[in-house]
């Protein structure tokens, strides 16, 4: 008899498949039954039942769910239904910046340009949506924002979490809830990436308070195409500090 393959353990593309399919077949028995995010998932033994496939195809069908966030798995406890958030999005584009420049972080700057460049798409067309439709009140709360914006900014101290508060509020009108998980998503690639690097403190907060300064203005005025104006200017400025800061330049 001829000797095994020292690989013979490594599944086959065909395993491989089925285990793909069976994570289909899991996803669609929570949208079948309704199970809403924190619900209790069948049992193994049900699922095994209900799919035909072997316990351990269930486990490793859960594992590879898990880690997407479709399913939480606690020790002891049993499986929920996940919250299916964008955190595997996150962490892959963020994996996927990383090892794209791994030697040179100057080499950093045109794939994060690329997450700059989503998110200003995004939000250049929604400012436009909300532009017309704020109302005084949403209005004064992005205004309280700001003024706390320009005291840092006067004080010389950088204020990522202002910011990300800024553009959550923004949106905030439209209610549409995917809107600020996906600009959360690429603020959170973004620093996270500028953190690794080195170089995730703004050098001229004054600068970018203003700025902020000039959307509200242009908000308040209803004015839309300043609005979208005054937002492409935001963006040009964080790029040239992602710019600069990956050069060293303060």
């Amino acid at each position: 008899m001829s000797e095994q393959p020292r690989n013979a353990t490594i599944p086959p593309a065909r395993e491989r498949r089925v285990g793909v399919q069976i994570q289909r077949e899991v996803m669609q028995l929570i949208l079948d039954r309704g199970l809403r995010p924190g619900a209790p998932m069948p049992t193994e033994a049900e699922l095994m039942e209900n799919l035909g496939v072997s316990r351990n195809s269930v486990r490793e069908a859960l594992k590879a769910l898990q880690a997407l966030d479709i399913v939480e798995i606690r020790h002891g406890y049993g499986t929920y239904v996940g919250q299916a958030s964008l955190t595997p999005l996150v962490d892959g584009l963020t994996f996927r910046t990383l090892a794209g420049t791994e030697g040179d972080s100057r080499d950093a700057t045109p794939a994060l340009g690329e997450i700059l460049q989503v998110r200003e798409v995004l939000e250049e067309g929604l400012i436009r949506r909300v532009a017309e439709t704020l109302s005084d009140a949403e209005l004064d709360r992005l205004e309280a924002v700001i003024v706390r914006m320009e005291e840092a900014g006067r004080a010389g101290e950088s204020f990522p979490e202002l910011d990300r508060e800024f553009h959550e509020q923004l949106y905030k009108s439209l209610g549409n809830a995917l809107v600020p998980q996906l600009l959360a998503a690429f603020w959170n690639v973004f620093h996270r990436v500028a953190g690794v690097r080195g170089w995730d403190q703004d050098p001229a907060p004054a600068v970018t308070a203003r700025r902020h300064r000039d959307i509200l203005t242009a908000l308040r005025a209803r004015d839309v195409e300043r609005a979208q104006r005054a937002m492409a200017d935001h963006f040009r400025g964080i790029e040239a500090r992602a710019w600069q800061g990956s050069l060293g330049v303060k």
